[in-house]
């Protein structure tokens, strides 16, 4: 008795020995994962190059801000950091600078001393404070905003937020949005006698 050949059977049989179209089949498999693939380096590479135009832009704007004529050209140094950086950037991307001058190098991202007397690891409860900065509030950086005077430190940041140029974030779940920030400290010129250090002790809030 001969077996029964069921007709799906019999066709694969018959296209078994075909390899017309096995090309494109392949590529349809592979060509997601190589687009991705391709559109990450890319990304990367971008990311990677905005980045040392940015910090190209900040070591050179950390030495215009040393000099005696830096109050003066501020708004000029920061559009040419601004300049620099959007070249190689959508334009709409966005830039922003913040500047915080402080007595020493001591005290750089260091937050203003206060009396723990409760032991709760914050400032509260009115309890005493040294306010560094002067501006009525415990802070967890004595900076002063601005570039400060004569021999003052100065933190000097610029945070860069672009959109991705491309649209790699919603195959693999990226923020839609870059974000890059560089920073450089700088002191001051002595071209004249650094103002003494003054602080006011004041109470935390409730």
């Amino acid at each position: 008795m001969r077996p029964v050949i069921l007709p799906f059977a019999l066709l694969l049989r018959r296209i078994a020995p075909e390899r017309a179209g096995t090309t494109l089949i392949e590529f349809a498999i592979v060509a997601p994962v190589l687009m991705m693939m391709i559109f990450g380096l890319f990304d990367m590479a971008h990311t990677q190059y905005s980045a040392s135009i940015l910090n190209g832009a900040m070591q050179k704007a950390g030495r215009d801000f040393t000099l005696q004529s830096a109050a003066t050209s501020e708004s000029a140094i920061d559009s040419r950091v601004r300049d620099q950086v959007q070249a190689v950037m959508p334009p709409s991307s966005t830039i922003t600078f913040r500047k915080l001058s402080q007595f020493d190098f001591s005290d750089v991202n260091t937050p203003e001393d206060y009396t723990d007397l409760n032991n709760n690891g914050r400032c509260d409860n009115n309890e005493p404070f040294t306010d560094s900065n002067d501006n009525g509030g415990w802070d967890r950086n004595r900076g002063r905003d601005g570039i400060g005077g004569a021999r003052d430190v100065v933190v000097y940041q610029a945070t860069v937020t672009y959109p991705r140029l491309f649209p790699l974030f919603t195959m693999i779940g990226l923020p839609q949005n870059v974000t890059l920030t560089s920073s450089t400290v700088l002191r001051n010129q002595p071209f004249a006698q650094q103002q003494a250090r003054t602080t006011t002790v004041r109470n935390c809030t409730p």
